[in-house]
């Protein structure tokens, strides 16, 4: 947060460099955000994801998984059972992402999704 009097400038380039930028391009893929949001209540295994995530194809949920593994935000465990069983789980910076993703929930529920029970546990 700013405490100076100094207007402040748009960067005139979004890069590596920028936080905002940086941050949309982990959770602005379609899909991203909702599998994060699932992956909140606990450990999931694909099946349970793709479940959750109805029109989602397994080759794009395959590639979000990975890329939030790439990133750090999420961890695969492998169990050598047959057939082999496989789970997902945020890691700690995963869980950091979390503030981010109850703000768009928030925001769903109060302009995009008519949801009266939202709307009474969060009237001001």
């Amino acid at each position: 947060m700013r405490t100076d009097a100094t207007p402040r400038t748009l960067r005139a380039v979004h890069d590596a460099e920028c936080a905002v930028a940086c941050t949309a391009d982990i959770i602005g893929s379609k899909w991203t955000a909702v599998i994060v949001h699932d992956l909140s209540e606990g450990p999931r295994r694909f099946s349970e994801l793709e479940r959750a995530c109805p029109g989602i194809s397994p080759r794009t949920l395959s590639e979000r998984l990975d890329m939030l593994e790439r990133e750090e935000i999420a961890s695969r465990e492998s169990f050598p059972e047959s057939p082999p069983r496989v789970q997902y789980r945020l890691t700690q910076k995963g869980v950091a992402l979390l503030p981010i993703i109850r703000a768009m929930s928030d925001f769903g529920h109060s302009w995009l999704v008519n949801d009266s029970e939202h709307a009474k546990t969060h009237a001001t």
